[in-house]
């Protein structure tokens, strides 16, 4: 991976967007996570804040990273103008080279996808081992190409939620896959476009 070239990609992408200053937060983060007593939650690719913000909101103490420190800085002053800084801790990782310490009831890796190399089965596993007993490992990932894509690749192959779960290879008798489907949705896109897209959710919880 050329970490350089990956940081000035994501740098890139953000600093492109205006500063979202009512960000929402994922759907199958919404739906998955309501009824879950809060604790101490990693959002493993933050991106513009809004699963951040809306965990914090509801009691979570969060730890939020991003490769980009344009992503990072504007989670971080956009939780301190809120009244939230106390309970979002932003950093700025490169998960292909460090991971956030501490231990966590619940980890959410919405979309990490990367035009870079990565070895997401590697992240993946080692945040399924920073989970506490009974924590909860949230994976969304797209399952469909939405029209506002930076990956426009008509021959694009999304692995299944089983199949990410596979690639993690976890001990069964350690960890349950709680939940392993692909549901659809309309989303709305930067540019207010919506599209009916696919996602693919895996939820993994440690159970030994």
């Amino acid at each position: 991976m050329n970490t350089p070239d990956a940081v000035a990609f994501w740098d890139g992408v953000y600093a492109d967007r205006p500063t979202d200053r009512d960000p929402r937060p994922n759907g199958r983060l919404a739906e998955t996570v309501a009824d879950l007593p809060p604790g101490d939650v990693l959002d493993l690719g933050c991106g513009n804040g809004g699963d951040a913000l809306w965990l914090a909101r509801r009691g979570w103490h969060v730890t939020a990273v991003d490769i980009s420190a344009v992503a990072v800085d504007r989670l971080a002053d956009l939780a301190r103008s809120l009244g939230l800084g106390d309970r979002i801790a932003a950093e700025r990782h490169d998960l292909h080279e460090s991971f956030p310490s501490g231990r966590f009831d619940l980890i959410c890796a919405h979309y990490l996808h990367t035009p870079f190399g990565l070895d997401r089965a590697m992240v993946l596993r080692v945040a399924a081992y920073a989970l506490r007993l009974g924590g909860r490992l949230l994976v969304v990932d797209h399952g469909s190409t939405a029209p506002w894509s930076w990956n426009r690749d008509p021959d694009a192959r999304y692995p299944t939620p089983q199949e990410v779960a596979a690639d993690i290879d976890l001990d069964p008798a350690a960890w349950t896959v709680e939940r392993a489907d692909s549901p659809r949705r309309i989303a709305t896109g930067p540019d207010g476009r919506t599209a009916e897209v696919t996602d693919h959710v895996l939820l993994i919880r440690r159970t030994g």
